[in-house]
């Protein structure tokens, strides 16, 4: 799956400047922030150690880190990341500086073939021009029974198809932006990012597809607008969750 360059890049363009403002909105607050950071981390390691236990001396390697990713609570690992984003994001949040990170996209991820033994990839490879080479780049990098950590939102295919017509609009000349399809370059059913893990070179310990937790958080929410309305019949944002072994 390909995605334009220019879409890629104007997503990229938007994550920037909304983490810019996030940064001014949160400034003198940012303990706070990064106590719930920590928190929610938590949640993932105890879901990782639970079925594949992560080693004390292990390097661990986050694909897309962004602006508040899961290696800057990492205290006492071996831990790096790469982000497009990273220099800027350097100097908008202190939690930064708790890691290494290195300026790359994770369709080219500039360090050696089974260099790591944890890779994380949490929520990334729907913002970017190539996705499945991401996962393939992940699976490169990560030794022999290496732990793969890997999330991303998926819809249903009426969000599929809408992403698409916003692609084709905007690549025709049409400048119209829909915040979801502008931030994203692609809206992933369940069973096309199901399709781009079983291509990739591991065995599968735990997934899920979230979908049970997307329907009911949606019961639960108050709509506020149309769109609202429409995920009560066609859900969205699922999180899909695989935590995998290098084969």
């Amino acid at each position: 799956m390909k995605i334009s360059h220019g879409r890629a890049k104007r997503a990229l363009e938007r994550q920037l400047a909304y983490q810019r403002e996030k940064a001014n909105a949160l400034r003198g607050r940012e303990d706070a922030v990064f106590e719930r950071m920590s928190k929610g981390a938590r949640g993932v390691w105890k879901r990782i150690n639970d079925v594949a236990p992560i080693a004390a001396e292990a390097r661990v390697l986050e694909v897309g880190c962004g602006a508040h990713g899961l290696i800057f609570t990492l205290p006492g690992l071996r831990s790096a990341g790469i982000d497009p984003l990273a220099v800027e994001y350097a100097s908008l949040f202190p939690w930064q500086g708790r890691a290494r990170t290195v300026a790359a996209f994770g369709e080219q991820i500039p360090f050696r073939t089974a260099s790591f033994d944890v890779v994380l990839c949490d929520n990334v490879i729907d913002h970017a021009e190539g996705p499945e080479e991401i996962l393939r780049e992940v699976s490169r990098v990560l030794k022999p029974g290496g732990i793969l950590y890997f999330t991303v939102n998926v819809h249903h295919p009426i969000y599929d198809l809408s992403s698409r017509l916003h692609g084709l609009w905007n690549a025709a000349g049409l400048k119209f932006e829909i915040t979801p399809f502008a931030d994203h370059t692609v809206h992933l059913t369940p069973k096309a990012a199901r399709k781009m893990v079983k291509r990739l070179p591991v065995n599968v310990i735990r997934s899920s597809d979230g979908l049970d937790a997307a329907l009911e958080q949606t019961k639960r929410s108050k709509s506020r607008h149309a769109g609202d309305l429409l995920k009560r019949l066609f859900f969205k944002n699922a999180r899909y969750e695989v935590i995998a072994i290098r084969s």
